[in-house]
């Protein structure tokens, strides 16, 4: 790993922050340093790109312009309006850190980001994101962009996978940062990650910090960051089934407030590929399952949706799940964790598995 002298890491801020105050992006939360618009967007901004968070944050601050706001909403409100931005712990911790701020801290919020880690929520990069943005504080703020901009710029080969890649980019990156800018100089970094060293197809020759681009230099961009191979998702097989009477009315229900999309509303899922399951077999296992007891209602029509599958992807996990629709005379009793809503409700929080399940149906199901 190369080490800069004093001289170095001057220019290196001059130039940096040079050319973010000249071609910066104007992003909708960059412009104040208001802490509750920097948390907001960075929480968005995990693992999901600009373009898709903007409308999500414009909208979220048109349902909560303030913390206070947030604070008092209902947690099914946050999570409609979170719905398709995935991890929704997220959403819910955005709402437990907005309640703990207003109605135990004052409305004051931590300024150092040791302080805001013990928020619901807070890991390391939020918090240096935060501190350093909203309160100037000077510490990193470390995500992929910043991992592959310094891998390249120092020729750090820690495998950013392992468990050492925090300390060790920390103990890197933090002697860089600029007393007086530290929010701008992160800022600048992930502008960097994500135009001139990007993952794939990096222009590092017009990079505004080619000259201390190592990797660049060396020609070995390609070699950084060092990454290990990401593990293979787990595969889950579900059958989701579409319940609904002859006027439209289907069966939602809420999944548990633990575990993957916790607490939203999906048609029920039985584990397994459960096509070729008989009617009895089928309302067996939802009782058992979901404790939602059908076995006396009459099933006018039993068909499964179409020939293939509804694929989704989670971290650790990649589901396929088979349709089956059963058109009941009557609605039946639910428990208090299910509702008989129009197949097409807009009410409750869904999640993109739903949606997906939803126009996979809309396409396949026949009259």
């Amino acid at each position: 790993m190369i080490q800069w002298d004093a001289a170095t890491i001057k220019q290196f801020q001059d130039t940096l922050l040079g050319w973010y105050d000249a071609h910066g992006r104007a992003l909708p939360w960059r412009r104040d340093h208001a802490p509750y618009h920097v948390w907001l967007s960075e929480v968005m901004l995990q693992q999901t790109g600009v373009q898709t968070v903007i409308p999500y944050y414009e909208r979220w601050l048109a349902h909560w312009p303030t913390l206070t706001d947030l604070a008092a909403a209902d947690e099914a409100a946050v999570l409609k309006e979170w719905a398709g931005l995935g991890y929704y712990s997220r959403a819910r911790n955005l709402l437990k850190t907005a309640q703990i701020i207003t109605q135990e801290r004052g409305g004051q919020w931590p300024t150092t980001a040791a302080g805001l880690k013990q928020l619901p929520g807070i890991g390391d990069y939020v918090a240096g994101a935060v501190a350093s943005i909203a309160f100037g504080e000077p510490v990193p703020a470390i995500d992929g962009n910043a991992y592959r901009v310094f891998a390249r710029l120092l020729l750090i080969d820690t495998d950013i996978r392992s468990g050492a890649a925090q300390r060790v980019f920390r103990a890197a990156i933090t002697p860089l940062i600029p007393q007086d800018r530290p929010g701008d100089f992160n800022q600048a970094v992930m502008d960097l990650g994500s135009s001139y060293m990007t993952a794939k197809h990096p222009d590092s020759a017009h990079s505004p910090v080619a000259a201390f681009d190592a990797a660049y230099q060396q020609g070995v961009t390609d070699q950084y960051p060092v990454k290990s191979a990401k593990k293979k998702p787990v595969a889950k097989t579900y059958t989701a089934l579409v319940l609904t009477t002859p006027d439209g009315q289907a069966v939602w229900q809420q999944r548990p407030s633990r575990g993957l999309l916790a607490s939203l509303w999906t048609w029920p899922l039985l584990t397994g590929d459960q096509r070729a399951a008989t009617v009895p077999e089928l309302l067996t296992q939802l009782a058992a399952a979901h404790a939602i007891t059908m076995a006396s209602a009459a099933v006018l029509r039993d068909q499964s949706v179409g020939a293939g599958s509804v694929t989704h992807v989670f971290t650790h996990q990649h589901w396929t799940v088979y349709l089956r629709h059963l058109t009941l005379a009557a609605p039946t009793a639910l428990p208090a964790n299910a509702r008989w809503l129009p197949l097409a409700q807009q009410t409750l929080a869904e999640p993109t598995l739903q949606r997906k399940m939803a126009a996979y149906y809309n396409k396949n199901k026949t009259d």
